[in-house]
């Protein structure tokens, strides 16, 4: 069962740790595979060798992982560098954060329940990279799977660049399914396309994970091909509709395993990912006896530990009465005319799917990059 925080939570824990062998802090949830928020090395010439190396470091960081909710991490930038063995320049521009640690916080917030929505934004302001987006899923039953797609808010993930002149990469979701629920045997798959864009860049990949083969020919593959394409007329919706003269590389690979791309003109393929070493950083979050109610730990806490000691019949009950009291919240205001309105965020939703912070959400930000865990009580309770 996938929790959903409170509407005016400012749900500390949910989006993608970055892949660390470090230690766990925190041991609940620390085995989830994720990734992390790209560590771009670029060049600031704009060429295109710099163009594709700034793509291919975004890329690495995205193929086949899950979002899962946090509040800081803390991780050591030693990320490689792509296409060759050249000198890294940062995206930091000046500031050099080669293997030192470098702190990337996490702010999400219910914004919509009718349909449920959160908006979630990510930063790192020393590496001059955040990330936001709507956070919504949708999961329909097809008789022997689960299929989880986007919600119809959720256009994907929107990175930006900073010092690259604050370029910025849209990354869209793949569906997934969940096969085995009768059997009893639960197995991930996914069969999707999805695309990566910049429209300053003028670069975009196309990915394509396989369908699984009746005889396990296709298990967790990927292909791919990273292009040059026209931002207002971007009709290429397939691999094999690329033209070659387009293509700057090519990728295939598996994406559990390893993915591997070739440059043009090359018949060389070099590493672009190796999952297989990569595990979950440590979630850093306050105590949950220093959470409000509404935040998301605390808000679902007897959920959880419901469904944790196996007595999902309480974890129902639980759930229900949750969400009970929530819609008793929202009646209340519908009678008196009081419209809803998120606590970090300046709107609920947004038609070109990239969340806005307000003033309030701003300051819960930089807070958390100073290691201040602490909010105030919201000024209308429990909304």
């Amino acid at each position: 069962m996938t929790s959903t925080p409170s509407s005016n939570s400012a749900s500390r824990d949910k989006t993608s740790p970055a892949p660390s062998s470090r230690t766990s802090v925190d041991t609940e949830t620390a085995d989830v595979p994720t990734t992390s928020i790209p560590t771009a090395y670029v060049s600031d010439k704009a060429d295109d060798s710099s163009k594709l190396r700034t793509f291919l470091s975004i890329l690495r960081k995205f193929i086949g992982v899950a979002d899962i909710a946090s509040c800081n991490w803390e991780v050591e930038d030693n990320s490689s560098s792509v296409i060759g063995d050249g000198p890294k320049v940062s995206a930091t521009g000046e500031v050099d954060t080669d293997h030192k640690t470098v702190r990337v916080s996490y702010l999400t917030e219910q914004t919509s329940h009718h349909p449920p929505v959160s908006a979630f934004w990510v930063d790192c302001p020393v590496k001059g990279i955040s990330a936001r987006g709507f956070d919504q899923l949708s999961a329909k039953f097809t008789g022997t799977t689960v299929r989880v797609t986007p919600g119809a808010h959720n256009l994907g993930i929107f990175i930006n660049i900073q010092h690259r002149d604050n370029e910025e990469y849209r990354l869209t979701h793949p569906a997934a399914q969940l096969a085995g629920i009768l059997r009893g045997s639960l197995s991930i798959t996914v069969a999707d396309i999805c695309y990566i864009t910049c429209p300053k860049s003028r670069i975009k990949v196309i990915l394509h994970y396989l369908e699984e083969g009746w005889l396990g020919k296709a298990q967790n593959r990927v292909l791919g091909v990273v292009f040059h394409y026209d931002p207002d007329n971007d009709t290429t919706s397939k691999i094999k509709d690329v033209s070659e003269k387009d293509v700057l590389a090519r990728l295939d690979g598996c994406w559990q395993d390893q993915v591997r791309y070739t440059l043009k003109d090359s018949k060389d393929s070099q590493l672009l990912i190796d999952l297989n070493p990569l595990w979950p950083t440590p979630k850093i979050i306050p105590p949950e006896n220093q959470q409000l109610p509404t935040e998301s730990r605390r808000f679902w806490h007897g959920v959880t530990e419901a469904i944790l000691n196996k007595q999902y019949g309480q974890a129902t009950k639980a759930k229900q009465e949750l969400e009970e009291r929530q819609r008793e919240k929202a009646t209340a205001r519908k009678d008196t005319g009081e419209e809803f309105e998120p606590r970090f965020f300046t709107k609920a939703l947004m038609p070109n799917g990239k969340p806005e912070l307000n003033e309030e959400g701003r300051r819960a930000l930089q807070g958390l990059q100073e290691n201040n865990f602490h909010l105030e009580e919201n000024a209308v309770p429990d909304a």
